[in-house]
């Protein structure tokens, strides 16, 4: 069979499999039975597929994704988020559009440690927009913001998804954890600048409100308190990962465990709250475990019917620069992200997308961070970004969607803006994972 028709034939499978409701991990192994069928001999192949897909589950590399969304919900249900927002609202003192920018600050700091772009837009959207509208903010002021620095989670480590994505393209998780310090830092400077910008063109859009003055030694001291131990943990993560004192592994399970120790310092830790973070990471994980199993045979499946060596020869065969063919990459996940989630995303491209990159002479770290970003957008992106749907829930009655489109759609510029500066500046994404060699 020519490898445009096997190629059809898997995706068509998937798709279908899809239409008729069937969730996309089960969708991908039921077309990818169906594909061993055919194409690897019957019951022997099925047999073969499944061995091989059961062991990618015991991959190493995919110990850090339970531990992280361990940490996230730990810090999420304990109340620790709620303590770092209010402490940096407080820190914040008179300035115009304060908020926002709490919303930002306060959120690239959860983003950090929750690693979940879902888990921040949701704790953001339910606590500070009713705030923010009973202050006068205008809509673009106090959804914008909070969906911007809810994708931060996906490129600020720790991020399940990076870790899920480097499985799945079989690249190194600890370099591609670290590669997205400086561009998520980078995106979180360019909110700032949008809101500033946004407050100057028009001031009541964040209308200023008269707050109580605070000393100096007491902002240090909340500083000290309630922001210090929270960014503490993910710089420990970090700082782990960066001088190679610990395994991806290993830093995930001392980043949930020091979530532990401050839950139990700030007399937070209740058993209900445990017993809910695991249960909310255990789902997740099992979700993320199902989709390597359905990936993983997938992939097989493509180099075997040569669907994948067939397609990337003929992308190849364009008479095309390679920032070119990034490009085409990149609108290729923003067109994917406008009507499935990130994970199917994933799932369909990174058999093809990271091949072709090795083809074309990217370096795989920096090209995982590209894809990261891409994801990041399509969050966002509409009609059917997922942010955009949790934002719908969790914004105060009467939101139209299209209010929320458009509040979005700066937050998006920006980031198309980091992928510009990310091209343009390698080093940006690979000078971190080169200290981490």
């Amino acid at each position: 069979m020519e490898w445009y028709l096997a190629l059809s034939l898997l995706l068509g499978l998937i798709v279908a499999f899809m239409l008729i409701g069937v969730p996309i991990a089960f969708a991908f192994l039921s077309a990818n039975l169906i594909g061993a069928w055919i194409f690897m001999g019957g019951a022997n192949g099925i047999i073969q597929v499944l061995n091989n897909g059961f062991g990618a589950l015991s991959s190493f590399s995919l110990v850090p994704i339970p531990l992280f969304l361990l940490m996230g919900e730990l810090f999420f249900r304990t109340g620790l988020g709620m303590r770092m927002f209010n402490a940096v609202d407080v820190l914040m003192g008179k300035v115009p559009g304060r908020l926002s920018y709490v919303t930002v600050v306060g959120g690239t700091g959860f983003a950090t440690v929750s690693g979940s772009s879902m888990g921040s837009t949701a704790l953001l959207g339910s606590v500070l927009v009713p705030e923010m509208v009973k202050r006068g903010y205008k809509k673009h002021m106090s959804i914008g913001p909070i969906m911007g620095t809810g994708g931060l989670a996906i490129i600020i480590p720790p991020s399940a998804l990076a870790v899920l994505l480097a499985t799945l393209a079989k690249i190194d998780v600890g370099a591609l954890l670290v590669a997205g310090i400086i561009p998520g830092f980078l995106l979180a400077g360019l909110y700032v600048l949008l809101i500033w910008i946004q407050t100057r063109i028009d001031p009541n859009a964040a209308p200023s409100y008269d707050v109580p003055e605070i000393p100096l030694a007491q902002k240090l001291l909340i500083f000290l308190k309630d922001v210090l131990p929270m960014v503490g943990v993910m710089a420990i993560v970090v700082i782990m990962l960066l001088f190679g004192w610990a395994t991806p592994s290993e830093s995930a399970a001392f980043g949930a465990l020091g979530v532990v120790i401050l839950g139990f310092a700030y007399r937070c830790m209740t058993w209900k709250a445990f017993l809910a973070s695991i249960e909310g990471a255990l789902k997740v994980t099992l979700m993320a475990f199902m989709i390597v199993l359905g990936s993983a045979t997938f992939s097989q499946l493509l180099a075997f019917s040569g669907a994948s060596s067939g397609l990337i020869n003929w992308a190849t065969s364009f008479d095309l620069s390679p920032i070119l063919m990034l490009l085409a990459i990149f609108a290729v996940l923003i067109v994917l992200g406008t009507f499935m989630e990130q994970i199917s995303i994933m799932m369909l491209t990174v058999p093809f997308f990271f091949p072709l990159a090795q083809s074309l002479g990217f370096d795989p770290i920096w090209f995982g961070v590209v894809v990261l970003l891409s994801l990041e957008i399509s969050f966002t992106t509409p009609p059917f970004g997922l942010l955009l749907f949790v934002m719908k829930g969790v914004a105060p009655q009467g939101t139209s969607m299209k209010e929320i489109y458009l509040a979005a759609i700066p937050y998006i510029l920006c980031s198309m803006l980091m992928v510009a500066v990310l091209i343009a500046f390698p080093s940006l994404a690979t000078w971190l994972p080169g200290m981490l060699q």
